[in-house]
């Protein structure tokens, strides 16, 4: 082991390298991420102190009137600890981890990956980066169908920073804008926002009914946003288990705010 090939590694020349293979890149929130991670040594041998696997995403918050986009771990899990990596061998290290309930869908421009790191002693960190899509399961597809049977179309989903009055586990909320494009609401609503906040056991609704403005008044009520509601409704599991349930009763909510 030459003194230069060291140097060398440790500004990552000649430096272990690290490859994830995910069995599949398609995945609802809830479910098992499985997969293995391939580490080939590189021109010497390298101490790794651990292995750890992140689910990340981006989002967007207003600094100075401006959006800026930033990066969040949604969730990270510890695949190993304390490895050697023999210069010029390979490795393979299988691992499973779940996919939070609260990750953000992969809707709109919102991308969520597997970001692989390598913590290794006196050398720059190796990582691996593998895209993922995240659809939703079949409780939040109830939501989704449920509102698209009352006659609206997703204009726009974006994460948005979270207030601190709503804020969860994460720093951030994914938004769902809906158009009234049919139906008993295309003349009496502009707009619905839909959060939802998913946990194991239900998924929280927080909506904003935006009525359409009518006349003078409606006209002040739009500039001064008092033609906004907002409103909650929390479905358990098995409460979205019935289609038909889920409609009735954001349809009940529709009518008494529109």
């Amino acid at each position: 082991m030459s003194f230069v090939n060291r140097m060398l590694a440790s500004v990552g020349i000649g430096s272990a390298k690290v490859d994830t293979l995910l069995d599949k890149d398609t995945y609802a929130p809830g479910e098992n991420i499985t997969g293995k991670i391939k580490i080939e040594g590189g021109k010497v041998d390298q101490t790794i102190d651990h292995i750890t696997l992140y689910v990340m995403t981006e989002y967007y918050r207003e600094i100075d009137d401006k959006k800026v986009r930033e990066t969040a771990a949604i969730e990270k899990t510890t695949v190993t600890s304390s490895l050697t990596v023999k210069a010029g061998s390979q490795q393979e290290i299988p691992f499973s981890f779940k996919l939070p309930y609260d990750a953000p869908l992969t809707l709109g421009h919102t991308p969520v990956w597997i970001k692989t790191g390598l913590d290794i002693q006196m050398a720059v960190d190796p990582t691996d980066n593998d895209q993922i899509r995240v659809l939703p399961d079949a409780e939040t597809s109830a939501i989704f169908d449920a509102i698209e049977q009352l006659g609206f179309r997703l204009r726009k989903a974006y994460c948005g920073s979270a207030p601190r009055y709503m804020r969860q586990r994460l720093p951030f909320l994914q938004e769902f804008e809906y158009v009234p494009t049919s139906g008993a609401y295309r003349g009496s609503l502009d707009e619905l926002e839909v959060i939802m906040v998913p946990k194991a056991d239900s998924i929280e609704l927080l909506l904003e009914i935006d009525k359409k403005g009518k006349g003078l008044f409606g006209m002040l009520s739009e500039a001064m946003d008092l033609d906004e509601t907002k409103v909650r409704l929390k479905l358990t599991r098995s409460e979205l288990q019935n289609p038909s349930g889920v409609k009735a009763k954001i349809e009940q909510l529709l009518r008494q705010y529109s």
